[in-house]
């Protein structure tokens, strides 16, 4: 069993139980999925672009990602509707529990000049998005065979009603949010 879903079994899905009154472990927030995705512009110019990022994001994730492609031809950016300009994975399940625990535990103390996640980039609904500049933070990833540094976007998207609920989810699983130090709380 992933060690990040034994945590929730174990500690967080009883806090959260007490915190909401209830014993229904449905009634609370839990992870749903998690979208990586890369948007390899660049791709229109060189097709290498697309195989080399598709093998980074595919090790990164231990799935093999989808391939997406222009829906409209825009000209100002050189694009034509059809052609391959990004990657997704989706994870769910054990392989979202073990990412996450990777990226919270692994790759996301390895950015340079990290001083925590962005408190704000809650969608309203209950999740969360954040950005990574680099691929390279992976420690599946070797630095040495990158040829060009590739950014991704990640997505944890949860069962929470609220921001509030998902921070408190997110909180509880390890996501190192940034704090306000003016005021010694979290930032709003």
């Amino acid at each position: 069993m992933a060690r990040l879903l034994e945590k929730y079994k174990k500690e967080i899905l009883p806090a959260l139980l007490e915190a909401a009154g209830t014993k229904n472990p449905m009634a609370v927030p839990r992870l749903q999925k998690i979208v990586i995705s890369m948007g390899v512009g660049r791709a229109t110019e060189d097709k290498k672009r697309i195989e080399l990022a598709a093998r980074d994001l595919g090790t990164i994730t231990g799935q093999k990602p989808l391939v997406c492609k222009a829906k409209k031809s825009v000209s100002n950016f050189k694009v034509r509707a059809g052609q391959e300009t990004g990657l997704k994975v989706t994870l769910r399940g054990r392989r979202m529990y073990e990412f996450l625990d990777r990226l919270i535990h692994i790759a996301i103390p390895r950015i340079r000049d990290f001083r925590g996640l962005n408190p704000q980039s809650f969608d309203g609904r209950g999740n969360y998005s954040m950005g990574v500049t680099e691929q390279s933070i992976f420690p599946e990833i070797d630095p040495a065979a990158i040829e060009w540094a590739q950014g991704m976007n990640i997505t944890v998207v949860t069962t929470a009603k609220s921001d509030r609920e998902c921070r408190d989810l997110l909180t509880r699983l390890g996501m190192p949010f940034r704090t306000d130090k003016a005021e010694g709380r979290k930032a709003s």
